[in-house]
């Protein structure tokens, strides 16, 4: 009993620096490396450790598979949708150039979008992952 409540403060401590580092990645990824895939799976390991500290009962109260379907869903529709825009504004698929009056900010924010869709879509993903081999994915 006393290991648990050790594994359960030592994973409070660490949780936030985890989503910290998550969030840098996601944001520092049109810069250097690094970008949605690798954030969405930092992000996907902090709600993993909490489901193995503090239980899958609570994970799922947490975060239901309705939501989880949602984010999967919503990230492939970002992404998706950047490049619809950017077609629709004269430009090929994801064609960045014409997302601003400038083509570098073109580029940051399409590239930051669509990243930002990934990061989102994969941390749904692998979250599921882990409940379908948890046993809980209803």
């Amino acid at each position: 009993m006393k290991n648990q409540a050790i594994y359960r403060e030592v994973a409070k401590l660490m949780m936030p620096f985890i989503l910290m580092f998550a969030m840098y990645v996601q944001f520092h990824g049109d810069f250097g490396p690094g970008g949605g895939f690798q954030a969405g799976v930092i992000l996907a390991v902090v709600y993993i450790l909490y489901a193995l500290v503090f239980g899958l009962g609570n994970a799922r109260h947490v975060t239901p598979m309705t939501i989880l379907r949602f984010m999967l869903a919503f990230g492939v529709l970002l992404y998706a949708g950047v490049g619809m825009v950017t077609m629709f504004m004269g430009g090929q698929f994801l064609d960045y150039n014409v997302l601003s009056h400038d083509p570098a900010h073109g580029q940051h924010l399409g590239v930051f979008l669509v990243e930002l869709g990934v990061g989102i879509s994969v941390a749904a993903a692998m979250i599921t992952i882990f409940f379908v081999f948890s046993g809980q994915e209803h």
